[in-house]
């Protein structure tokens, strides 16, 4: 079975789009301290990454490894949202789940710091 909202296309289509993604912005702001607490990060990090002299591929790895934290944010944030819709008790899977999208964050925090002290420490 097709989703009914499917059908747009075109110009409609993309507006519809970023509609539902500045949607999904302010959910996750909204709702989830650890996407408001990335979005601090990013608020700091980016202007600093530009400010500091470490060249035009050493900002552009910066400033898309703390990117990449936001995006896996919102990945994670979903994939709960998800699982608490379906259910609120405790389950295995649910947990797991949770879980598994709890450490693809924490990998992307470390690549954060990876990246920022391969960089300042060329």
């Amino acid at each position: 079975m097709e989703s009914p909202y499917k059908g747009k296309t075109g110009l409609v289509r993309l507006w519809n789009a970023f509609g539902y993604s500045l949607a999904g912005f302010r959910a996750a702001y909204k709702h989830e301290d650890a996407f408001r607490q990335e979005v601090l990060l990013a608020v700091v990090m980016i202007p600093l990454a530009l400010w500091l002299p470490v060249g035009y591929i050493g900002q552009a790895l910066m400033i898309s490894s703390v990117l990449l934290v936001i995006i896996v944010e919102l990945l994670n944030s979903a994939v709960e949202a998800t699982v608490d819709r379906i259910s609120l008790e405790n389950h295995d899977l649910a947990k797991r789940a949770k879980d598994i999208g709890s450490s693809a964050v924490l990998v992307s925090l470390i690549n954060v710091f990876v990246v920022w002290g391969l960089v300042l420490l060329h």
